[in-house]
């Protein structure tokens, strides 16, 4: 969330923000409410007048003062009501104010360009080649069903629609997919491994600004914990409430985990293949830094996740979401988007985003610049590096031969024995 003191000392900003992202948001409530809760905190005021009045009683029963000390008596209990009230009041109103800022989204960086959707995202650049066929080039799903290594109605007949079931080559390769990202990504990029719960809690998920905004997209247990949407979640609460030495930063972390999410809304929207599941497999990059190095840092998460894509020679583009497009959480976004011939059309694969404090003021998760100096916020960013899934597709439809099989990437092969393609089952 934003630092409320934004609310109140320089609403303009955050009004101006809001049209930005063409968000509809109650603002002037929030305003309000940080009024009225400001003027409520006068009850320390009370609290301090009642404990002088009821130490002037004691004195006044010494003095043989009966009369003033009753007269102080009745005073505290007067305080005591005003009190009551009053922390009544606080309550109701940090209450309504806490709740409202949790939904109040965050203040896009100045760079960020202004836009109404998908359609006003610039283009940063694209690399690769996009391949040319002499035949008509298939989607992933056909493909697969082909090959025999992706069952659509087994992930169906098992969960309910949006699941699927790889097969033979097609498991062999997600799990290779996975290693071969991690392996990269820690031993060459730095980022430490986690291996973290698939589960989390409601306080967790709120620190990265999950909850309350999009619990309609989670799977929820009977005892109150949350299937993960991503690693992010985990991952950006590994450091929940602690007090980091900046000597420390910046911290990378990476994980592979599954991801569940119930993709509320969705109906209609890449209903076929493994662009949309509800369970899905994603390597996901995250960053603790300090708020001067997080534009590089950014910048540089975001090559450590192109690097995947180069090295496995898919065509892909970087763009920047416009204020319009932009999640609800970042200040800035990069889409790494993979050309899938078969469909004909540009796919997301990564998003790479920086939060600045959001998540770290949810997560209380603070650094001290040195041994003498207060705590402030770290600043948060976090990318896929890649959807597993999508990967696997993207190869599938690029790699795809005349005769039905699917070539396996060079940089890939050492991690399935040294297969070179996927072939055509004999019958």
């Amino acid at each position: 969330m934003i630092d409320h003191r934004i609310v109140r000392e320089n609403p303009e900003m955050v009004r101006e923000a809001l049209r930005r992202r063409r968000y509809d948001f109650d603002l002037d409530r929030l305003i309000e409410l940080e009024t009225q809760r400001r003027e409520l905190l006068q009850v320390e005021n009370l609290r301090a007048e009642k404990n002088q009045v009821s130490d002037e009683i004691g004195a006044a029963y010494k003095a043989g003062e009966r009369d003033k000390a009753e007269e102080l008596k009745a005073r505290v209990a007067e305080l005591s009501e005003q009190i009551k009230t009053a922390e009544a009041d606080l309550d109701a109103v940090e209450s309504e104010f806490n709740s409202l800022l949790l939904e109040l989204p965050n203040i896009p960086l100045d760079v960020v360009p202004e836009g109404d959707d998908d359609s006003d995202n610039p283009v940063v650049y694209q690399r690769g080649e996009i391949r040319s066929y002499d035949f008509e080039a298939a989607p992933h799903w056909e493909i697969g069903d082909r090959l025999g290594v992706i069952d659509f109605e087994m992930g169906v007949r098992i969960a309910r629609s949006r699941f699927v079931t790889n097969l033979g080559m097609g498991a062999t390769i997600e799990r290779a997919l996975i290693s071969f990202m991690l392996d990269i990504h820690t031993r060459e990029h730095g980022y430490t491994e986690v291996m973290p719960p698939l589960l989390a809690n409601a306080t967790s998920l709120t620190g990265t600004a999950t909850l309350p905004k999009f619990e309609d997209d989670l799977f929820k247990t009977t005892d109150d914990l949350y299937l993960i949407p991503t690693a992010e979640v985990p991952l950006t609460n590994l450091h929940q409430g602690e007090i980091l030495s900046g000597d420390d930063l910046p911290l990378y972390y990476t994980a592979f985990t599954p991801s569940f999410r119930r993709e509320a809304g969705a109906a209609g929207q890449e209903s076929r293949g493994l662009i949309r599941l509800h369970q899905f497999n994603k390597v996901e990059l995250m960053k603790f830094v300090k708020a001067d190095t997080a534009d590089d840092e950014l910048e540089k998460l975001t090559i450590n996740a192109e690097e995947i894509l180069a090295r496995l020679e898919l065509p892909y583009r970087r763009i920047v979401l416009c204020t319009g497009d932009m999640g609800f959480q970042p200040q800035r976004t990069y889409d790494l988007e993979v050309f899938m011939p078969g469909m004909a059309k540009w796919v997301e694969i990564s998003s790479c985003s920086q939060y600045g404090e959001f998540q770290a003021r949810r997560c209380n998760t603070r650094y001290r610049p040195d041994s003498e100096a207060q705590p402030v916020f770290v600043n948060t960013m976090n990318g896929s590096g890649l959807a597993v899934g999508r990967t696997f597709a993207a190869i599938m439809e690029n790699y795809q031969q005349a005769d039905g099989s699917v070539a396996i990437p060079d940089a890939l092969r050492p991690y399935v024995g040294g297969a070179v393609d996927i072939p055509v089952p004999t019958k």
